[in-house]
């Protein structure tokens, strides 16, 4: 594709089949102003749809990582003739997996899946998260918690030592949910955290309103100290309907860089792998590098 200014990839060493092109849409993005955080949510994705195998089913997340990674798998079911069955995790979630051609069913259909990837706003060293910020955690964390196993994708800049710099999202009902905040912050003040701001998300001038028809809560937290214990205490309040820590969910981590490179971590074999994506551009797009 030497003069469509498409991204061409390649994994050296690994028996990866090469990136053979993408969709208008994509090859505009790419031949734009891609920045180095797109092109390591991008080489992510492209490294995690390496766990998808024919036949499976597959969760699908929310976001925007997790948006590169549909498209992925969509032009691995257009050009390579894989077949899934895609259960996502929320309606625009869906509605990209239909439009480049995955085939969507239900988790109720599904029953159990072999295998969720999806992005997260946070994770730590023992591959705890933080997810929600793109409003679907409670159908992400049904999702995942469904599957045999749970990749992440993510660029390097959401790994932190401590979970708690992302505004931690819980999703509550809309009766009382007032109420909810109340017994929140009141509960705070017993936690080992360092902020205890709560605010209600909003949609514009109206509150935010799930898939599921509840409102989200961002706790303003800065760190927290137990993230397990902080888990179960805030589940345990009336109204509170799931809270956006991940615990002992996640299998591994895909981390991409801007430079090609990914990193991939799996918690359960104790190993992290480094490899490169390597990037083949006739315009130099990608001079511009993470380091």
């Amino acid at each position: 594709m030497e003069n469509s200014k498409c991204v061409e990839m390649s994994l050296a060493g690994r028996g990866m089949i090469p990136y053979s092109g993408c969709n208008m849409r994509e090859r505009e993005h790419m031949t734009g102003e891609l920045s180095p955080i797109d092109k390591a949510k991008f080489v992510a994705a492209k490294r995690a749809a390496q766990y998808v195998e024919d036949g499976m089913r597959v969760g699908l997340g929310t976001g925007s990582t997790a948006a590169w990674l549909v498209r992925c798998l969509g032009e691995m079911v257009r050009d390579d003739g894989l077949k899934i069955k895609g259960v996502p995790t929320s309606t625009r979630t869906a509605e990209l997996a239909r439009d480049v051609g995955i085939e969507v069913i239900s988790l109720d259909e599904a029953k159990w899946l072999d295998l969720t990837i999806d992005g997260a706003d946070e994770f730590d060293a023992d591959l705890n998260l933080i997810k929600g910020g793109g409003g679907a955690l409670l159908q992400e964390k049904i999702v995942a918690t469904a599957s045999d196993m749970m990749v992440v994708i993510a660029d390097v800049g959401k790994e932190v030592e401590a979970l708690g710099a992302f505004p931690l999202p819980i999703e509550v009902i809309p009766f009382g949910w007032q109420t909810t905040k109340a017994l929140v912050e009141e509960t705070l003040i017993s936690m080992d955290v360092l902020g205890r701001d709560v605010s209600l998300r909003m949609n514009g001038a109206v509150p935010y309103i799930t898939d599921e028809g509840n409102h989200i809560l961002d706790l303003h937290l800065k760190r927290i100290g137990n993230p397990r214990q902080f888990a179960m205490v805030i589940n345990q309040m009336p109204g509170v309907v799931e809270n956006g820590l991940f615990i002992d969910i996640c299998d591994v981590v895909v981390v991409g860089y801007g430079d090609g490179r990914v990193e991939v971590r799996d918690i359960n074999a104790g190993t992290v792998e480094k490899e490169r994506l390597d990037f083949v551009e006739s315009d130099n797009l990608f001079t511009d590098l993470m380091e």
